[in-house]
């Protein structure tokens, strides 16, 4: 299967091993032949409705089974999947269906009336068609053909999938991935310098890559791509429907499942499971997990080591990268020497510089971007400049993602991340990158979670503020330890001017933070002028 989509490769999977499960979502089983006839089904509703390959749909709902038969029902058609962040109110459900040009949404109940809402302001002749699941939903399945006209084309590798970025540094962007491309990028994620294996003949074999529990939310990168990933190796996805992290439901349903690989997102999830590992201490059986992944947010050294010491076995592993490249990843284990995660640069992922995009050599100590070759996303839909701005042109003739996070190569030729650029703090004339100065903070045994930002400053520009989640047991004077602790531990410059505590940093399900907000809050924490 030279020309790689993800519907072609799931309906080549169900027809070797169509007893075997596909979804697991509470009580609920659905093994690979109903995943795959119930997307053949929607392929055929979604014909009726007039939607044609190029088309885009758009899914607003949270981790349930029909999230990824929707996914690649659309793709059967070969129409376009596109994302919305289910926590999105009226307004920002219109951004995305109006720049996405989504012909349709098929919706969970309780997000109709804000998909309806948004529906209403779109400026169309013809305005989007609404199916909300449950019922409804149901209803048009049945009655709908597990074949049709639409199968007479085949899918192909050049068929989109759209992935709308978080948008927690601006408004959201719709990736434009090439069904081929992602599949080569997930594949080479883990075994790079190879291409995919026949995973029909992998199926055969009565092999699978196990089950995996995306612990963050489908509509987001990580979680998706993790489920695509162990879904092309004919695993199994388990599927928590509940919106926000419950940690002890994640455990619960990791041993009910036999989870073998559990999705997270760095300390943000890391902590809360921890704690809940603590207060049950023996109450789950999770001898069948082998791995806890984390993207989009690194693990602290302490976080990364107590998993690892609480569950005996288990790799713990870091990826780096983002919606618009998928780069490397750091596995640690059990004899490790744990430490803030470094990554390793190969013939796809190295540091540019900034100004010449020339390689960084190792061990200068020169800051660069972070940047990725090989396969590839398209762009960005409808936005060209943007597009231009994140895939570049090397001197070296390679085409690569620079999605704006900068890092270091170490004299080693690994790769230390040190944060996204637009969060990056200007003080003094001195760049302070925050995940550098957050992983400090969170090794403090006081602190549960953190972020640092920048505040307006009249000398300096911006002045180095840290606001921080407190453990249960953390000191009273938590924020005069933490000064400090970071004196022993970071350059002047870097070091938080400030330390404000609060009660919670509101991350998103995927445990991103929202970096505009903080810093208002941060600088009316601080009376400073906010911008």
């Amino acid at each position: 299967m030279p020309d790689w989509n993800y519907a072609a490769v799931f309906h080549a999977i169900a027809r070797e091993i169509p007893d075997r499960p596909a979804l697991l979502c509470g009580d609920m089983t659905r093994t690979w032949a109903e995943f795959d006839e119930r997307a053949a089904r929607l392929a055929s509703w979604l014909r009726e409705q007039g939607v044609r390959p190029g088309d885009n749909v758009a899914i607003d709902m949270t981790n349930r089974p029909e999230y990824l038969e929707v996914f690649v029902g659309t793709l059967k058609l070969g129409a376009t999947p596109v994302n919305v962040n289910y926590r999105y109110l009226v307004n920002e459900t219109h951004y995305v269906l109006d720049n996405s040009d989504a012909v349709g949404v098929i919706c969970a109940p309780e997000f109709v009336d804000t998909v309806r809402g948004a529906c209403d302001l779109l400026e169309r002749a013809r305005g989007p068609w609404v199916l909300v699941l449950g019922e409804p939903y149901e209803a048009e399945l049945r009655a709908s053909a597990p074949t049709g006209e639409w199968s007479e084309r085949p899918p192909s590798g050049d068929d989109l999938i759209i992935v709308y970025t978080g948008g927690t540094t601006g408004m959201p962007k719709g990736v434009m991935w090439r069904n081929d491309d992602l599949y080569v990028s997930l594949w080479q994620v883990a075994r790079p310098g190879t291409m995919p294996a026949d995973p029909a003949a992998y199926a055969r074999s009565g092999r699978t890559v196990g089950r995996v529990l995306p612990g963050c939310p489908l509509m987001h990168g990580t979680g998706l791509f993790m489920a695509l990933t162990f879904l092309a190796g004919s695993g199994s996805v388990v599927l928590v429907d509940r919106p926000g992290l419950d940690a002890e439901l994640l455990w619960s349903e990791s041993a009910r499942h036999a989870v073998t690989t559990l999705v997270i997102v760095g300390d943000a999830f890391a902590r809360p499971l921890l704690g809940a590992l603590e207060a049950n201490r023996g109450r789950w059986d999770l001898s069948a997990l082998r791995q806890i992944t984390s993207s989009g947010l690194t693990f602290s050294p302490d976080a990364k080591q107590e998993l690892l010491r609480r569950l005996p076995g288990v790799i713990v592993a870091d990826s780096i990268g983002s919606t618009e490249g998928l780069m490397s990843r750091n596995v640690s284990t059990a004899d490790t020497d744990i430490k803030p995660a470094r990554f390793i640069r190969d013939e796809r992922t190295t540091v540019l510089d900034e100004e010449t995009l020339e390689p960084v050599a190792p061990g200068s100590g020169r800051i660069g971007l972070l940047a990725v070759s090989g396969a590839l996303p398209v762009g960005y839909y409808k936005d060209p400049d943007k597009s231009a701005a994140t895939w570049r042109v090397a001197t070296d003739g390679k085409r690569y993602s620079v999605p704006g996070d900068y890092a270091l190569v170490e004299a080693d030729g690994t790769i230390t991340l040190l944060g996204r650029g637009s969060a990056c703090i200007n003080t003094g004339g001195e760049k302070v990158y925050p995940e550098e100065v957050e992983l400090a903070i969170r090794e403090h045994p006081g602190v549960f979670d953190c972020i640092v930002v920048g505040v307006p400053d009249e000398r300096f520009g911006e002045r180095v503020t840290a606001l921080v989640v407190p453990t249960t047991d953390a000191p009273d004077d938590l924020a005069a330890e933490l000064d400090g602790w970071c004196r022993e531990r970071l350059a002047g410059y870097k070091r938080p001017k400030q330390f404000f505590v609060v009660e919670s940093l509101e991350r998103s399900d995927a445990g991103k933070a929202n970096y505009p907000r903080l810093r208002e809050l941060a600088a009316q924490l601080a009376g400073a002028p906010t911008r």
